[in-house]
């Protein structure tokens, strides 16, 4: 029998990957990270960390990775964690139709400024909350945001669980340090904390401060971001 799909859309720096760690954790769950991503850059010539090799990691044909996500074997559950931009040049939402669906949020100026550290073109981000949102619109789903997460790891995972259709397990709390196999190429750049973890982080309260280009991006987000924060599961 084929796993159960389950598919976690997010913006960049929102705790996906720490997301990721928790579900590959279970005894019941396998992951795919980011199996779209070399079709994004193919069709964008965006210019990332590791860009080569990623593209080289993984098929950039939109229906091949499709079919190589309905075709996984070895697992209850598989969990896709997907970066929502790497939708901006997609055909369409049909690859999510057997997929439950949900939805991780964080408050842009902080998703901005952590990105900033990593990669200095941030405007994705944008397209990573218009993209989500236009999926929401077509496919309600459930949303989560990442200061839940890390205010209250049990709780709103319990709560994520059960509106997924699946039990919860106390194994997605905690995980062993490192890198995993199922990282992708790319992780060399981007994973550095998330494999110095060994469960959530405790959540912190900073101030951010922002440069005025990076303030006009944070904005643009500002109206999807409280269409989805209030729509969030609360535990």
């Amino acid at each position: 029998m084929a796993p159960i799909r389950i598919a976690m859309l997010s913006g960049p720096r929102n705790i996906s990957t720490t997301m990721m760690r928790s579900f590959e954790n279970r005894d019941d769950c396998m992951v795919a990270d980011e199996p779209f991503y070399a079709c994004y850059l193919k069709a964008s010539a965006a210019n990332h960390p590791l860009r080569e090799e990623t593209i080289a990691s993984q098929s950039a044909d939109w229906k091949t990775v499709c079919s190589e996500l309905n075709a996984r074997e070895g697992a209850e559950y598989s969990f896709e964690k997907h970066i929502s931009f790497h939708f901006a040049f997609a055909p369409d939402f049909g690859w999510l139709d057997d997929a439950r669906v949900f939805h991780l949020i964080r408050d842009p100026r902080a998703m901005v400024a952590s990105y900033k550290n990593k990669l200095d073109d941030v405007a994705p981000i944008i397209d990573s909350y218009r993209i989500q949102r236009r999926l929401y619109e077509l496919r309600p789903a459930p949303v989560i945001d990442a200061s839940d997460v890390l205010k209250a790891p049990e709780a709103t995972l319990r709560a994520l669980c059960k509106a997924l259709g699946m039990s919860f397990s106390e194994k997605m709390l905690s995980w062993p340090a490192g890198p995993r196999d199922s990282d992708g190429a790319w992780a060399s750049h981007w994973y550095d904390a998330v494999n110095a973890s060994t469960g959530f982080k405790p959540y912190e309260e900073r101030k951010i401060k922002l440069s005025p280009e990076l303030e006009t991006v944070a904005r643009a987000c500002a109206v999807d971001y409280a269409f989805f924060s209030s729509r969030r599961l609360v535990a």
